[in-house]
């Protein structure tokens, strides 16, 4: 989802989206890690989609920290 604008856009990452991307990842990456969280580790795309999925705590984390990666991507 885009909010923005005429200077700035902000990108803002939904599970939706989250879940189409991950659905697009070979099956053999999704084991690959794709963020490190400072109080948790490493995190790959099966850990992020089970969490995203099911709404918790770290799904959040995990959605807010992709969202700020992705968003600066998406602003190139």
């Amino acid at each position: 989802m885009n909010i923005g604008s005429e200077n700035a856009i902000i990108y803002r990452m939904t599970r939706e989206e989250f879940k189409k991307v991950y659905a697009n990842i070979p099956l053999n990456l999704r084991e690959e890690i794709i963020l490190v969280l400072k109080d948790r580790g490493p995190i790959t795309w099966n850990v992020a989609y089970l969490e995203i999925e099911q709404s918790t705590e770290l799904g959040k984390e995990i959605l807010k920290k992709l969202d700020s990666i992705w968003g600066k991507e998406k602003e190139k």
